[in-house]
């Protein structure tokens, strides 16, 4: 009789399980889909025709299809290609260099032997609280260093985040062993071999995080350029294509107030989510490659076994 009761409370068991398994798979479906319809819309906004769209209004299945928008965009060809590969070195270089300087930063925060790490901690806490404000940084890098329409005015500002030390430096405390230090420094290696060879191998989650954000943060910067960079072979792609926003809003303005433009060959709407497209495609082809890092390097540490 007993043994009746668990099998019917095991089966009742199971299929709650599966009914929750099922329940819960449906709610991640249709998460997913509200999360992917608004870029599936930008993306389908972007091949129609821009006098459809006063019309129709957005549709994902593009009442009047059109391949105005990219025409526009890609009328230069040669700006846009310059802009990407000025994004992707600024990206690439910025993003591996400011990793580097945080790693090396956060290490000895998380030593326990290092005497000074209150005072660096607090040099690392002030960046986050204060700022210098607009006008001494542009004096220091255009006066100071002489930066202007210098690469270097766009990887500079976003090369070191006190938050993504903070964030390494736990990393260190709590999945670096202490004793597999100390015995490399029993065994003689010096402080760059363990830095190098033993500590970064076993923060690989958390610098790819960390790395990714940073790349996301030079991907997606208009505003350094906007203050920096004047000569248009310097451009990177999210200013350039700034530029051209602005001067498609400029025409659109100049035809409101009576002037004799036509705007039946100029794209507004479909050009702006045209824009979108061209500046994520890159980051959402390279996300995969570091989803398996970024997974492990955001959940590590949330439970203890």
């Amino acid at each position: 009789m007993a043994s009746n009761v668990e099998m019917e409370s095991t089966v009742t068991g199971v299929q709650i399980k599966k009914s929750t398994n099922i329940l819960l798979n449906a709610f991640f479906i249709v998460l997913a889909i509200l999360c992917m319809y608004p870029l599936l819309l930008v993306l389908m906004v972007s091949f129609t025709d821009e006098m459809s769209i006063p019309v129709y209004g957005y549709r994902i299945i593009p009442k009047e299809f059109s391949l105005s928008a990219y025409e526009y965009i890609f009328g230069n060809f040669g700006a846009i290609g310059k802009a990407y590969l000025v994004t992707i070195g600024c990206t690439l270089f910025g993003g591996l260099l400011g990793l580097i300087v945080m790693a090396m930063y956060a290490y000895p925060l998380a030593r326990d032997d290092f005497k000074q790490k209150t005072l660096f901690n607090l040099i690392a806490v002030i960046t986050m609280l204060f700022s210098g404000g607009l006008i001494p940084t542009y004096m220091v890098y255009v006066r100071l260093l002489g930066l202007k329409d210098n690469y270097m005015a766009i990887i500079l500002p976003s090369l070191f985040s006190a938050f993504y030390v903070m964030i390494i430096r736990t990393f260190y405390r709590t999945n670096v062993p202490k004793s597999l230090i100390e015995a490399a420094q029993i065994d003689g290696s010096s402080e760059y071999f363990t830095f190098f060879k033993i500590v970064l191998p076993l923060a690989k989650p958390a610098l790819a995080t960390v790395m990714l954000f940073s790349m996301l943060v030079y991907w997606n910067d208009w505003y350094y350029p906007l203050l920096y960079i004047t000569k248009t072979d310097h451009y990177n792609l999210q200013y350039l294509l700034y530029t051209m926003q602005k001067k498609v809003e400029s025409i659109v303005a100049a035809s409101g107030h009576g002037g004799a433009v036509d705007l039946s060959n100029i794209p507004t709407e479909t050009a702006r989510m045209a824009m979108a497209i061209v500046a994520i495609g890159p980051i959402v082809l390279a996300y995969p490659f570091f989803q398996r890092y970024f997974q492990k390097g955001i959940t590590l540490g949330a439970t203890k076994e």
